[in-house]
């Protein structure tokens, strides 16, 4: 496992608060290497990378959070997912004149923040995300305040090199002092963005709790994955319709679709967009365009 890829969860034995840390060097260094981010892409993506795996440490069922941030602005639209496999991926859409500024300066009137639970098997679920407050973290904290009615203290941070972030919950029903949190979230609030960058969780902890007594859970690794394939880009073009792909394939010779996340390519040609609709959808265009 890589020291520095992975998610480390924790409950204190003394106060009912649970809490998880994650470190993201590689899988961070996977994001940025399939695109040339500017530093305001960057920023906002790798918080949102971290945020989403701390979110998904607790899911208890096999599936993926997505977490969306929708913009009229410069930034149009920021993705971040985490599996329950403790996978990765992300990836944004945004104006070339893009500067670092305030996230609300960033998406612009009417910017939207979506988290989006999908299992595997059964329906999906979604909340909607007020842009509360001036980070992603005090966003998300202020949703899970209220929506989840669950306390809750997350710090973020990311470089060009690492995203991290630190979790902590309040449990609704839990053991020990429920005085305690107030103390347990002050301390970490002393915790500095290059420890929570440069520092490992078990040091972290030590940092900050060496007087508590805190039991720590084995680390998960985490890592960056896609699972785009061309099944499911075929899935989408039967969304599009036969006409309008079999235009695009009688007007270019093929038609080719790049994965946002990973970058990769997947090309149709006419053989295979035939057998994907099942019928002769290019000839029948071609004889309809040949008619007008």
């Amino acid at each position: 496992m890589s020291q520095h890829d992975n998610l480390q969860r924790f409950l204190f034995d003394g106060a009912p608060v649970r809490g998880a840390l994650v470190r993201m060097d590689g899988a961070w260094q996977q994001v940025l290497a399939r695109h040339d981010y500017p530093p305001a892409i960057r920023k906002v993506l790798g918080q949102m990378l971290a945020a989403s795996a701390l979110l998904a440490a607790n899911l208890k069922f096999d599936g993926t959070l997505i977490m969306q941030l929708h913009g009229k602005g410069a930034l149009r639209l920021a993705v971040a997912e985490c599996t329950n496999e403790r996978t990765v991926r992300a990836t944004a859409r945004y104006d070339a004149h893009i500067h670092d500024a305030p996230l609300a300066e960033l998406l612009g009137e009417g910017g939207t923040c979506v988290l989006t639970l999908e299992p595997k098997d059964g329906e999906p679920w979604q909340g909607i995300v007020a842009l509360e407050g001036d980070s992603i973290a005090a966003m998300l904290q202020h949703y899970m305040e209220r929506s989840e009615q669950l306390d809750s203290r997350l710090i973020l941070a990311c470089d060009d090199q690492t995203a991290a972030g630190l979790l902590l919950q309040r449990l609704p029903d839990g053991h020990g002092d429920p005085e305690a949190w107030q103390h347990l979230t002050v301390l970490a609030d002393t915790l500095r963005p290059d420890e929570l960058l440069g520092l490992d969780a078990h040091d972290i902890l030590h940092r900050l709790y060496h007087e508590e007594q805190v039991r720590v859970f084995e680390p998960e690794e985490v890592s960056f994955a896609c699972n785009c394939s061309e099944e499911r880009v075929g899935d989408m073009l039967k969304l599009l319709g036969g006409q309008e792909v079999a235009e695009v394939v009688l007007e270019q010779g093929s038609i080719e679709v790049g994965c946002e996340y990973c970058g990769q390519r997947y090309v149709f040609d006419e053989d295979e967009v035939n057998e994907l609709f099942g019928m002769d959808v290019i000839e029948a265009v071609r004889d309809e365009q040949q008619r007008h």
